[in-house]
């Protein structure tokens, strides 16, 4: 088996199997097959999956997270490749096929990644990015990305060059990641301290550790919808926001101290003070909104502010409490 393309859903059923319709529409000429993880969802959408023809369904009875997730797909695969995939993705032309020819054309690559597209087929600049640091943390305002492309500490001017074949980044989005099955085994899989976001991130800092490269192939494109799964998993809208931080807080502390992590944590406390006042004092015209946009914009950095002070404790334990559930998880194979 040249490829194995492993899915992961929670409640999105109606997207995984668009997603896997997508797939066999654009008939890879690879030799391949498609592992889906339901992580613990309801029973009417984990029986929706059976649905779907020629797939290997992995049906979890604990809701895993991400990476946990991932890694369970990975040890019923058999490809030489794995293409980790969201189940909110269509894929679009030779996209597989495109990734799998970079990737094995080089023996440095480790990882390739795509050029995202949003619904309506602009581009998702978060497709690459640069190791999460404070300042580009802080400084992660997508109005600022876009008006600035080339500023370094970001990682996203390929996105806007014109590159012939492939370009070296630094992390790929997780929601399309394309690796060689040696590499992901010799890194140790996805790390498991993650409950959701920033597995990616860890991924490429641990292949880019072992000697290896991350590949950009611009003209292999998935439209990505987004946040499909999240936005079922809390009545608020902030679910996302403040698992984000709380991820990359983990991803600092792991890679570059504890010291470090504070400081972040610190200095998101600052920025979340300083957008609080900001939607405070400036009329929504001014900030390239409506009203009802600066309402939701106070709702996630009050959010976010209530996380940097330690008032939002279920991101922390959510992860943990899976990593207990994890060593007791039976799954049934259909």
């Amino acid at each position: 088996m040249d490829l194995s393309i492993i899915i992961v859903n929670w409640n999105s059923a109606a997207y995984t199997l668009a997603c896997i319709a997508s797939i066999r529409a654009a008939a890879p000429r690879v030799a391949y097959e498609i592992i889906v993880v339901d992580n613990a969802s309801s029973e009417d959408s984990a029986d929706k999956l059976q649905q779907a023809p020629d797939i290997q369904l992995i049906r979890s009875t604990t809701n895993l997270g991400f990476a946990r997730a991932n890694n369970l797909g990975y040890q019923h695969s058999s490809g030489d490749v794995l293409l980790f995939l969201n189940p909110d993705t269509s894929v679009l032309g030779s996209a597989i096929d495109r990734m799998y020819e970079v990737l094995v054309s080089s023996e440095k690559l480790g990882i390739v990644g795509c050029r995202l597209l949003n619904s309506d087929h602009t581009l998702q600049t978060s497709c690459v990015q640069a190791f999460p640091t404070i300042l580009n943390q802080v400084t992660d305002i997508e109005a600022l990305k876009i008006r600035f492309p080339g500023v370094r500490m970001w990682g996203i001017s390929t996105l806007f060059q014109p590159v012939t074949d492939f370009a070296l980044v630094e992390v790929v989005s997780g929601a399309c990641l394309m690796i060689r099955r040696n590499t992901f085994e010799g890194v140790g899989l996805f790390t498991t301290d993650y409950f959701m976001y920033c597995e990616d991130v860890d991924l490429c800092h641990k292949v880019a550790a072992a000697g290896n490269e991350t590949g950009y192939v611009p003209d292999a494109m998935i439209v990505h919808h987004g946040g499909q799964s999240s936005k079922q998993a809390r009545t608020s809208s902030s679910f996302a926001d403040v698992l984000g931080r709380e991820a990359i807080r983990t991803f600092l502390a792991k890679r570059r101290g504890s010291a470090y992590a504070k400081t972040y944590t610190c200095s998101i406390f600052f920025a979340a003070l300083v957008r609080l006042g900001l939607l405070g004092v400036l009329p929504p015209a001014l900030l390239g909104t409506n009203q009802a946009g600066v309402a939701s914009s106070r709702r996630k950095w009050h959010s976010i502010l209530s996380w940097s002070l330690g008032r939002e404790p279920w991101a922390r334990q959510l992860g943990h409490s899976v990593e207990g559930a994890a060593q007791t998880t039976t799954a049934n194979v259909a």
